[in-house]
């Protein structure tokens, strides 16, 4: 079960970045005036990559992120990956909000911007899979995380006779 996990997150995911890395190029279109910014063709095909094909494959890239997570954790490169992955999300949203703008004709980027950003998912994606492939246990000074379960006492000292029961006031 966990291996088909992992192959349908990493499907998945190589869906969602495909898109991260099209959408850029499809505005760069637009704001050049190229064939595919003719808006019978760019406005549909934008909105069907982004909302039908990029958000349910991040959507499922992320449940199936954190069922993996769930099942088994370990390591400083997974707090790494989060970190990387958020950003993902978040550059995600924003262009969903760069669709938006622009599907109402309002541009405040030449397309510059737009190859330059378009670069951004790249980074992510080779940070992500560097990440996954070393799997560091831990960073420069930082102690490794527990590789077991962690005993109550030695989380918070002073348990050693155990946790007292709690008691509920009356009502």
């Amino acid at each position: 079960m966990y291996f088909w996990l992992k192959i349908f997150h990493i499907l998945a995911m190589t869906i969602w970045f495909a898109g991260l890395f099209f959408l850029p190029r499809l505005f760069v279109a637009r704001h050049g005036k190229e064939i595919d910014a003719d808006p019978t063709y760019w406005s549909p095909v934008t909105n069907m990559l982004f909302f039908r094909i990029m958000t349910p494959a991040a959507l499922v890239t992320i449940t199936l992120g954190g069922i993996l997570i769930a099942w088994n954790p370990a390591g400083a490169w997974l707090v790494l990956k989060l970190v990387v992955v958020a950003g993902a999300v978040l550059l995600h949203l924003y262009f969903g909000l760069l669709l938006y703008e622009l599907g109402h004709d309002r541009d405040h980027h030449g397309p510059t911007f737009y190859r330059v950003i378009g670069w951004v998912p790249l980074v992510m994606l080779l940070l992500i899979a560097g990440l996954t492939g070393a799997k560091p246990s831990t960073l420069g000074d930082l102690p490794p995380p527990p590789s077991g379960p962690v005993d109550a006492e030695e989380l918070v000292p002073g348990l050693e006779d155990g946790v007292p029961p709690l008691e509920l006031p009356e009502s």
